[in-house]
């Protein structure tokens, strides 16, 4: 067993612990970005002048008529940039236009004033002269336009030509499906201020506090060293925040240094949701065969991801969906194209998933089509195809621990009791006109690591003070999700400390420097293996210290919450006592901790290789009821089995699995993104920019029964205490709700009728499939 994943005989990890700050979040005593301002006098507010047309000339920006507003101090354009006029990871996203406008909606200038109502008044008055040029809105707009940028991957492995040509069923098909707004309930935010001594400070609600800093150093054409980028917490992200803040936090830095006094930018909803980038939409193109006993043979797809106006993130996307097109399933043969369509919206990025949903929904769509045309269940279709030891992926990285997929299943099957269930929905159906319900299994297999090799490092600074205090900070960010209670457990196993002596700091550049994004469901264990070796850096000194206390050699001293003993030796001694006597020795009480995944190595041109550490594994069972009358539906129960490996914290588990669920639930189902595609004067504008038209899950749609199983036995080796990464595969466990209301609209049709079903599936795209279902004949020309 590898020291990293070994857990020492009494750990704090594995307990069930409250997230550290949910008594701050519930009441209303936890500090974010925007709380900061009343700490300061003299802030500046900041507001944008938006874009009203999706793609035009910039001709000419007058600021003329703000700076006759009341309280406004400073308009900021892109003449203003001292630096580098891009806010993007590819160079092709100006931070402000220059002479070309690319979406509704997109930041023209900043008006900076006294109050937030002087800048809101200050935008008004700028006056922008344009001249519209043709828009292309849709993803179809694009591909029929030959509209596209970045990288064109492409995995191919097997011979798909001779497959298909033995292949005893063969299918195909095109599926679309929206993308998703992240909705966090903190939106973007970040506060600047130039101290004393002429180095910039920014708070920022970020993702990734190293590239907000760097990006805010190209683009005002200073050092690195002289900016300090500070995480408190963030109020949700989901990815959202990963690329998209360093533009504001760059705006509020500029404004800073521009007036001497500190800025305040912070997007109120409707800003931030027509502002800022969402989950990719797709579209895919598919062709699959499968030998007469429904084993798969042979795949053939195209994925176009909706990129949006400039790159952000969309190429690592793309590439995560390909990676994952196969999501449990063994696929001998296979070959898929990737582009990215250029549109002119808003730039997509990170969402929870990063691709991997994409990928996995094409897969899950496909067989959930075939398997009425083929005299299968779809539950019997999945279950045939699952991975088995000794097979790879498409890209040739073994599978490792594929039978937990099976155990997973299988778990699933008899703790939900899918059997009499399904006879108790048989017989509600045949004695129900109106209302049909269905029972839907679908597995998860995500892949865990950062595309980009580079990133999977992380870092940490432990101090230990003279009273034996433990202050840890490290490059992740807290959002929500409990990344600080499980470091704080990691902490205090490590060094064998009662949980209570250790407090967790603020995220911060000049603390930990060169930090990746907390994202990748990467964040445990990344800094987790960092904090682990900052600890044990400390404790191997401390027990040198203990040894000459103890009477006994160093490597048989043992500390576990607080006391410190030795094999053999007759009393024990505090951890205060051991740290204390260490100061008097002069000993070192503090350790710079890092971590780096081993064993990943990625070829982008061939897109093969071992992009991940290792796949975590999962399976949800959904039951629904659908009404034909208006489609609309209940979820009545939902059935999880997901593997984390050793839970750091199983309580933090539960509620990450709960809620990825939930998230997932609502892409699938409930939250539709609406652009103007017409040819009116608001083409290009986000119909859907607030709550009362973009709907998402509330209390309303969370299953009545809703239970959640840890896989036992789930140890994995080389991960930190045996763990796994648990923040976006449950967000796939959702494709099973889809599913169920898929079976439900065909359960309207004769028997074998096959569903197409949009995406997301809405009571009104529910109500048509019923509508098609009820009138359909079956035709099974294709297979």
């Amino acid at each position: 067993m590898s020291q990293l994943s070994q857990r020492p005989d009494s750990p704090i990890v594995g307990e069930w612990h409250p997230h550290e700050s949910a008594k701050a979040h519930v009441t209303g005593g936890a500090y974010y970005t925007d709380d900061l301002v009343h700490r300061f006098t003299g802030v500046l507010h900041a507001f944008p002048v938006q874009s009203t047309t999706a793609h035009a000339k910039l001709l000419d920006v007058d600021a003329s008529g703000a700076f006759a507003v009341p309280g406004v101090v400073e308009v900021i354009t892109a003449k203003d940039i001292p630096g580098v006029n891009d806010q993007g990871a590819k160079h092709d996203e100006p931070m402000l236009p220059v002479d070309e406008i690319m979406f509704y909606g997109q930041p023209i200038a900043w008006v900076l004033g006294e109050s937030l109502e002087a800048a809101k008044a200050g935008a008004a008055a700028v006056a922008v002269e344009v001249e519209e040029l043709e828009s292309l809105v849709t993803i179809k707009d694009a591909i029929a336009a030959g509209s596209y940028h970045g990288i064109a991957p492409t995995i191919d492995k097997g011979d798909i030509d001779a497959a298909f040509a033995d292949a005893a069923h063969v299918f195909e098909g095109e599926f679309e499906f929206g993308g998703q707004e992240h909705f966090y309930l903190e939106t973007q935010a970040s506060l600047a201020y130039v101290d004393e001594g002429g180095q910039i400070m920014i708070h920022a609600s970020t993702q990734h506090p190293t590239e907000t800093q760097d990006i805010v150093s190209h683009v005002l054409g200073i050092d690195a060293n002289n900016i300090t980028v500070q995480v408190i917490r963030m109020g949700g992200a989901f990815g959202g925040k990963e690329m998209q803040p360093h533009g504001y936090a760059a705006v509020a830095a500029l404004g800073a240094l521009k007036t001497g006094r500190p800025v305040r930018v912070r997007l109120d909803r409707t800003r931030d949701i027509t502002m800022t980038g969402k989950r990719h939409g797709f579209n895919a193109t598919w062709k699959i065969g499968f030998t007469a006993e429904g084993k798969i043979l042979a795949l053939d797809a195209t994925l176009v991801a909706d990129g949006g106006w400039s790159l952000d993130l969309s190429e690592p996307v793309l590439t995560r969906a390909l990676c994952h097109i196969d999501n449990s399933y063994w696929i001998p043969n296979i070959r898929v194209h990737g582009r990215v369509a250029k549109c002119h919206k808003t730039s997509q990025t990170a969402f929870r998933g990063f691709g991997g949903p994409q990928g996995m929904l094409v897969m899950e769509d496909i067989l959930g089509r075939v398997a009425p045309k083929m005299g299968l269940s779809p539950r019997e279709l999945r279950a045939k195809n699952f991975y088995e030891e000794g097979q790879d992926t498409p890209y040739y990285q073994p599978v490792r621990h594929p039978d937990r997929i099976r155990a997973a299943w299988e778990q699933a099957l008899q703790d939900a009791d899918i059997a009499r269930r399904e006879a108790e929905i048989a017989e509600f159906n045949a004695n129900n006109e109106h209302s049909k319900r269905a029972l839907a299994l679908t597995p998860v297999k995500f892949g865990i690591s950062f595309n980009l090799t580079a990133f999977n490092q992380g870092g940490a600074l432990v101090l230990v003070y003279k009273d034996g205090s433990v202050h840890v900070t490290h490059g992740g960010t807290e959002m929500g999700q409990g990344l600080h209670t499980k470091m704080m457990q990691v902490a205090a196993t490590a060094l064998g400390v009662q949980l209570s002596s250790v407090r967790i700091a603020p995220t911060r550049t000049d603390k930990v420097p060169n930090t990746s994004a907390t994202a990748a469901s990467s964040g445990s264990d990344l800094n987790g293996g960092a904090i682990k070796d900052a600890c044990e850096q400390i404790q191997a000194r401390l027990a040198q210290v203990a040894a000459g206390m103890l009477g006994v050699p160093a490597h048989e001293v043992r500390f576990s919450r607080g006391v410190v003993s030795g094999l053999g030796a007759g009393k024990t001694v505090s951890w205060e006592e051991v740290v204390r006597t260490a100061y008097f020795q002069r000993v070192q009480l503090s350790a710079a901790g890092f971590y780096r995944t081993e064993g990943l190595h990625w070829d982008l041109s061939t897109m093969t290789g071992s992009p991940f550490k290792y796949f975590a594994y999962g399976v949800a069972a959904s039951e629904v009821e659908v009404s034909r009358f208006d489609g609309s539906y209940a979820l009545r129960r939902v059935d999880i089995v997901h593997d984390v490996g050793d839970s750091l914290s199983p309580l933090i588990d539960l509620g990450q699995i709960e809620g990825g669920f939930v998230q997932g639930a609502g892409w699938m189902t409930l939250e539709d993104l609406r652009w103007d595609s017409s040819d009116r004067p608001t083409r290009g504008r986000l119909a859907t920019q607030a709550a009362s038209t973009y709907k998402i899950p509330s209390f309303s749609e969370m299953p009545e029964i809703f239970n959640v199983s840890l896989l036992e036995k789930a140890h994995e080796e080389g991960a930190v205490y045996g763990s796994k990464a648990v923040g976006e595969p449950p967000l796939m466990l959702a494709f099973s709700v889809r599913e169920a209301l898929r079976q439900a609209a065909a359960s309207f049709g004769p028997a074998g009728h096959s569903v197409d079903l949009a995406s997301p599936a809405t009571p009104e795209a529910m109500f048509w499939a019923i509508e098609a279902a009820r009138s359909a004949v079956v035709d099974h020309a294709q297979s």
